[in-house]
């Protein structure tokens, strides 16, 4: 069903209405041999004889021409206490991208939101970060036994801090950053049913989720794509063959994220290896939601490389 602020909404820091905007265009195709640099700032996983703090969750900080940008903020305040300990600011934030609404991509937000709200207190120098993420990543989830598993703040809230863009289509965050928007789901093997879970709509109406906010990034390097993922609910195939529609490349330099592949069927599995085989990533840093079966057999199609809090990667 078509949902509202699906061209892009602004929420400037107040709660009376919002602004529409149309979709930035994409800007050439053709790379302009910049560089990404990669932090991973929270994952389940911590890299051996690095004393940092891992929990179901996912955090990783981008530097993309020019840019800083956090992807997802973990479940908890380890996001800003992994960043201290590799003596990393998060004061000075460009953008801050939520791949979904799930409470180990977002609750880390609030204190990020109280870490600026302290700098601003205490007369510390600090960025406004734009918040990006799909209009449906704010609206309440539920999964029992759990009467809440979505984003603790809502848009408007949120919007008293910083500038929040909610859009459905994808949106250049730089020259060669993309943030793919609503993921169209296009692989059989890939469809999920949603269970228990539960969203509630703008209008009230509770449906079954189908967590069709999930989204990713997508960078255009010199030599092919690098794809980051939050939890991929919308399929990595699914993810990865619209990344290459959208930045007009079919080379994969690598995957780093999230697979949603902890209990996967055996058509999917077959399905995601077979994929992955003929898409030949350079590297799969696959981590958080996948299984340690699951790297295994993906480890059979192509590189499957460690990955944990503390892994600095640069394409």
């Amino acid at each position: 069903m078509p949902l509202p602020n699906s061209e892009g909404t602004d929420f400037k820091r107040s709660t009376r209405g919002t602004r529409r905007r149309s979709p930035t265009p994409p800007p050439p195709t053709e790379p302009r041999g910049d560089t990404l640099d990669l932090t991973v700032l929270v994952d389940n996983n911590t890299l051996i004889d690095r004393y940092f703090i891992g929990e179901p969750g996912l955090s990783i900080l981008l530097h993309a021409d020019g840019k800083r940008i956090l992807f997802d903020t973990g479940y908890s305040d380890a996001v800003i206490r992994n960043a201290e300990s590799m003596g990393i600011s998060l004061l000075n934030l460009d953008s801050i991208v939520l791949s979904h609404g799930h409470l180990d991509h977002t609750w880390g937000l609030t204190h990020l939101v109280r870490h600026l709200t302290e700098a601003t207190l205490e007369g510390r120098e600090h960025a406004v970060p734009q918040l990006i993420a799909h209009p449906a990543c704010f609206y309440p989830r539920s999964k029992p036994p759990l009467a809440g598993t979505g984003i603790l703040m809502s848009a408007e809230r949120i919007g008293q801090h910083m500038p929040v863009r909610a859009t459905t289509e994808p949106f250049w965050i730089s020259k060669n950053l993309v943030f793919l928007g609503e993921i169209p789901r296009r692989f059989p093997f890939e469809r999920a049913e949603p269970g228990q879970r539960r969203i509630v709509m703008p209008d009230g109406r509770i449906e079954p989720d189908q967590i069709i906010d999930d989204s990713a990034l997508a960078y255009r390097c010199t030599d092919g794509l690098v794809i980051i993922t939050g939890c991929s609910h919308s399929g990595i195939c699914n993810i990865t063959e619209y990344a290459r529609d959208i930045c007009k490349e079919r080379r994969i330099v690598d995957i780093i994220g999230g697979l949603h592949l902890l209990n996967p069927s055996p058509e999917q599995m077959e399905g995601t290896c077979k994929y992955l085989r003929d898409a030949a990533p350079q590297a799969l840093h696959a981590c958080h939601c996948t299984s340690f079966e699951a790297k295994l057999k993906l480890a059979g199609s192509c590189p499957v490389k460690e990955t944990g809090v503390g892994l600095r990667l640069k394409y």
